[in-house]
């Protein structure tokens, strides 16, 4: 069975930092971009960063540029996205989904939210 599982998201005070982890089970993702989206209620999903299969090609959104950091370890089968100097506009429900790496661009996954594959959600809320 192919799941994405996401973990790591909590309640965090506004300059904090959170650890996003993404595994996957039932699939490898050596032959997968990977990208994490967030979705705050009443807006459309968003995409976040993304990260190639190979080659560690990666996009950010102009708003988490500097402070979000994604990264994969293909022999834990787990992707990561490192936040620092949360906001409370960072405030979301965080997905990881996997992307079949010649279906597009690491840029066109995250802009035009395209996946094979999604996780179930973990809720990221900044907050004083």
């Amino acid at each position: 069975q192919v799941q994405l599982v996401e973990s790591g998201g909590g309640l965090v005070q506004p300059g904090g930092s959170l650890r996003l982890s993404c595994a996957a089970s039932g699939f490898t993702l050596d032959y997968y971009a990977i990208g994490w989206f967030r979705q705050a209620p009443g807006k459309e999903r968003e995409g976040v960063s993304c990260i190639s299969s190979i080659a560690g090609r990666t996009y950010y959104t102009d708003s988490v540029k500097g402070r979000f950091t994604i990264s994969r370890d293909n022999a834990e089968n787990t992707v990561y996205l490192q936040m620092n100097s949360l906001k409370p506009e960072d405030t979301a429900v965080y997905y990881c989904a996997a992307l079949r790496w010649f279906r597009a661009s690491v840029q066109a996954m995250c802009v035009m939210t395209l996946s094979d594959y999604w996780g179930q959600g973990t809720q990221v809320t900044v907050s004083s």
